[in-house]
């Protein structure tokens, strides 16, 4: 089963429908992480200002969710787009008044190479399960000046699973790979994939990075 086809799956359709959780990523283990439904349903709160003030260009946001981010750019008169691989996360962003598409950031996107500014937030460094991957492919979507910035998890943590999506009601959507990285993880992570941390910053509990691309001569 797919990740894509899992974020299909009603416990998270619904979640966004409504705007509110309960809303769980669960490992076959048992071990559940909240998710935080009310919180990308919401209006961008400073930890996320401090990130789309440090955006620029035309801004990719990855698993854009119900667009919180994208929709912001957006009002700001910022060229933006949102993709996300659930049809009820695409339409909640678009009725926000941005643009989004429903992709998987591993299929062919508009303006591949042309990107100034990709987001990874609210753990969608996770996507795909192998971060080291998901950002060689953000080397193929970024202009050659552009940057990434990523939410990392605020432990240090290094962690590749399976899991699905569980709203604690007895409903569970099929399984799907993720990941969790610390700093930490996320910069050695980076750094295979030919990227460099140029900035690291936490406000309000949440961390972030900002990754830009390797010189050639550290590539060699």
């Amino acid at each position: 089963m797919t990740a894509t086809t899992a974020w299909l799956a009603d416990p998270y359709s619904d979640a966004l429908r409504a705007g509110r959780g309960p809303l769980f990523l669960r490992r076959d283990d048992g071990w559940l992480l909240p998710l935080e439904v009310e919180r990308w349903c919401e209006a961008p709160d400073l930890a996320d200002r401090s990130v789309l003030d440090r955006c620029h260009g035309a801004v990719l946001d990855v698993g854009c969710g119900p667009g919180r981010l994208v929709a912001a750019l957006a009002a700001e008169g910022r060229r933006a787009l949102g993709i996300d691989v659930s049809p009820e996360a695409v339409g909640r962003t678009v009725r926000l008044g941005a643009t989004a598409l429903c992709r998987s950031v591993f299929d062919p996107l508009p303006g591949e190479g042309r990107w100034d500014t990709v987001l990874l937030i609210d753990g969608n460094v996770g996507i795909g399960g192998d971060p080291a991957t998901l950002l060689r492919r953000l080397r193929q979507v970024v202009s050659r000046s552009g940057l990434v910035i990523a939410e990392c998890v605020p432990v240090d943590v290094d962690e590749r699973c399976e899991v699905r999506v569980d709203d604690g009601r007895g409903g569970r959507g099929a399984p799907f790979p993720w990941a969790r990285v610390g700093v930490r993880a996320l910069s050695e992570h980076a750094a295979a994939a030919g990227w460099t941390v140029s900035e690291r910053w936490d406000l309000w509990g949440r961390h972030f990075v900002r990754l830009t691309r390797q010189s050639p001569s550290v590539l060699r």
